[in-house]
Order: C-alpha cells, then structure tokens, then sequence
C-alpha cells in the first residue's frame, strides 16, 4: 500500500535505453538565455542543500538524492550505463578482500 500522499504513476514501456552524457536540464516556460542556466541553477540548489550539514550527514544526503533520483529513472539498464560512466577513469573495480 502506498504511503500516505504518494502518487502511484504507471511505468513506462518505452524504457530510455541509452545514457544521456550531454546538457540535458531545462524546465517548462522560455528557453533560458544560456544553455547552461538550468545546469548552473540545479549545481546551486545541490551546494545549497548540502550549506550546514556535517561531512557525515552531507554524504547521507548524498546517498538518499541518489537512490531519490534512481528510483525516478528506473530503468536498471540505464542505471548501469549510469553507474559504469561515473566509474570510468576513477581505477579498477574494488574486488574481494
């Protein structure tokens, strides 16, 4: 059962197939004067969000923003992309202990 204001939306049957690594933030009315303006608002709100939490809570926030927007994207073939585009060129895999 759903949580108390929750809204139940169908899923898609068009899944999106393929990550998006280009410019991609905009919102509904007129065309910004610069393409990057969505992008610079969305990166302020983000270091907002984060102003007076502790290293500890911020990377909680962090963790709970992720799986937030995860969950909105919902595509686990597109998560992979997501995660294998975020990985690369940080080093090889941690692997067993």
């Amino acid at each position: 059962m759903p949580r108390h204001g929750a809204l139940i939306m169908p899923r898609s049957s068009t899944p999106l197939q393929t990550l998006n690594t280009e410019p991609n933030f905009g919102r509904a009315g007129p065309t910004p004067l610069h393409a990057y303006s969505p992008g610079d608002d969305f990166y302020e709100a983000l270091i907002m969000a984060h102003q007076g939490l502790s290293d500890e809570q911020s990377r909680l926030f962090n963790a709970r923003l992720l799986l937030l927007l995860a969950n909105q994207i919902g595509d686990l073939d597109l998560l992979q992309q997501a995660l294998s585009a975020a990985r690369a060129g940080l080093g090889a895999p941690a692997g067993p202990a």
